[in-house]
């Protein structure tokens, strides 16, 4: 059963009516259980009222006529954007091209005892919930998506902060580093390993993988999540213990 909703304050119009077509109108799809199926809006007002990208994935917008303004909207994360002359039908197909790309994504990754809820944006370890920031479980959902491969750095900010570059602030291993203190509280303290590139893995079994060591940070600077190579020689001269 298909399922959709309508964001405007006006009637829906007989051209954009889906419920002529066996769709069900409804005011939420986001309860769990029911069938999800992108929001339609020609209220652009409204749909700017949705702050996150993962509240505009769902929603289609109607009535962008302009070519710019449509681009600006799927660029901010809509999952489609139309002009007002759309044909009912063709509207139906690209509403359901946007439900099924939204079907596609797992709702939950399971690592171990580790399990991560895409819809609440959350971890639980057994019954017990980790209250992750969304950057932290953005982070945590990347690396469950290749478990047991190293990610690079410049990889999570691609795809977690939408950055190109390398920034010249530490964000990145300041939320390791807090996601790690979260995990660590959770009982999986040794679950998210750094190689000696740099690079970030999640491990298989909660010990660190082959090749991957996480060097303990001099006391006082554990926000900056550093991680060196340091060589055996080295070490003995100073006197640490890595």
């Amino acid at each position: 059963m298909r399922f959709f909703g309508w964001l405007a304050c006006a009637v829906i119009p007989p051209c954009h009516d889906l419920r002529s077509l066996g769709w069900h109108l409804v005011e939420s799809i986001a309860s769990p259980g029911e069938v999800r199926v992108p929001l339609l809006t020609t209220d652009l007002a409204r749909a700017g009222l949705l702050g996150s990208r993962r509240e505009r994935a769902p929603v289609v917008i109607l009535g962008a006529d302009d070519p710019d303004l449509r681009a600006r909207l799927l660029a901010d994360g809509f999952g489609e954007a139309l002009s007002s002359d759309i044909e009912l039908a063709e509207l139906e197909r690209r509403v359901l091209r946007v439900a099924a790309a939204l079907d596609s994504l797992p709702r939950q990754r399971i690592h171990g005892r580790l399990v991560l809820d895409l819809l609440v944006r959350d971890g639980w370890v057994s019954d017990r919930r980790i209250g992750l920031h969304p950057r932290e479980f953005a982070l945590l959902w990347r690396l469950a998506e290749t478990p047991g491969e190293p990610v690079e750095a410049n990889e999570l900010l691609s795809d977690v902060w939408q950055l190109n570059f390398r920034p010249e602030t530490n964000s990145l291993a300041v939320h390791v580093c807090r996601l790690r203190a979260k995990l660590a509280v959770a009982g999986l303290d040794k679950v998210v390993a750094t190689t000696p590139s740099g690079a970030y893995v999640l491990t298989g079994s909660g010990d660190v993988t082959a090749g991957a060591r996480a060097v303990p940070l001099p006391p006082g600077r554990a926000e900056l999540d550093e991680h060196v190579r340091v060589p055996p020689a080295a070490t003995a001269r100073r006197g640490e213990q890595v």
